[in-house]
């Protein structure tokens, strides 16, 4: 199955969001991906406003997913990303979305609130209650987890025993002290944990570290991008994880019962 993962620099204008991940969406159609994944809150970002994706918050059939949806209308490839749904008054969900064929087919509220590194995500972001069902793409599991979930291996963890084989992650990995290693790592780390597959697609520019990569189940990176826009691709393929749980069975091997979240 061929994959990819894109990255950019979100503006502060949906619009303009919108035609650029209709165009990452028609270049991956056009390499034949049958996934793509684009990162976290797509809406609007500004370096002077950081609450801008709340404020611009819409609801799932407001004019940016109208645009995917059409975008995605013609073709068999499922496209994941993330923007924040209004809550209540002044408040958001940050939801995770996957459309194929002019459709939404799943979507995710967020579980981890990004409240660390001096960030407060739940001032203004209900956080999810749910982990999402596993989405089928060409033969393949995929379990859907949003940017700060990377922290949290109960989560990867109880996707891969549910039955996951590839794990998807929209991000906005913001910048600081030691986050670069921290996300090379944290991303490694998932994928040996559980397995499987990951594929994580960060937003770049001022805020936030881009870096997106595709990793295998025995944390090969596949793929990478660096701190610029870039739409990578890789190809994955059952094999490889029948490979590795074969030589490496952690999910079988396991002698504590399935984590609960909540």
């Amino acid at each position: 199955m061929r994959v990819a993962a894109g990255q950019f620099a979100v503006t502060p204008y949906w619009e303009t969001n919108a035609q650029i991940c209709a165009d990452l969406m028609a270049q991956a159609v056009v390499q034949q991906a049958a996934l793509l994944v684009l990162p976290e809150a797509l809406l609007a970002r500004r370096d002077d406003d950081p609450t801008l994706s709340v404020k611009s918050a819409q609801p799932l059939d407001g004019g940016f997913i109208t645009r995917l949806l059409q975008a995605s209308h013609g073709n068999t490839m499922t496209t994941v990303l993330t923007l924040h749904v209004p809550s209540t008054a002044g408040r958001a969900v940050n939801t995770l979305v996957a459309i194929r064929g002019g459709e939404i087919i799943a979507h995710y509220a967020k579980l981890h609130l990004y409240d660390a590194f001096s960030m407060l995500e739940s001032a203004q972001v209900d956080a999810g209650d749910n982990i999402a069902p596993l989405i089928e793409i060409d033969g393949m599991n995929v379990g859907l987890m949003t940017c700060y979930d990377l922290r949290f291996p109960e989560l990867a963890l109880s996707l891969a025993l549910g039955g996951a084989d590839l794990l998807v992650l929209p991000a906005a990995w913001v910048r600081g002290p030691l986050k670069e290693q921290h996300w090379a790592t944290l991303l490694a780390a998932r994928a040996l944990d559980t397995t499987c597959y990951l594929i994580a697609a960060g937003e770049c520019g001022n805020r936030n570290i881009g870096q997106s990569r595709i990793i295998d189940p025995q944390g090969v990176t596949l793929a990478a991008a660096a701190e610029d826009p870039q739409l990578i691709f890789a190809e994955l393929t059952r094999e490889r994880i029948m490979q590795t749980r074969e030589k490496l069975p952690v999910l079988k091997n396991r002698r504590f019962a399935p984590p609960q979240l909540l």
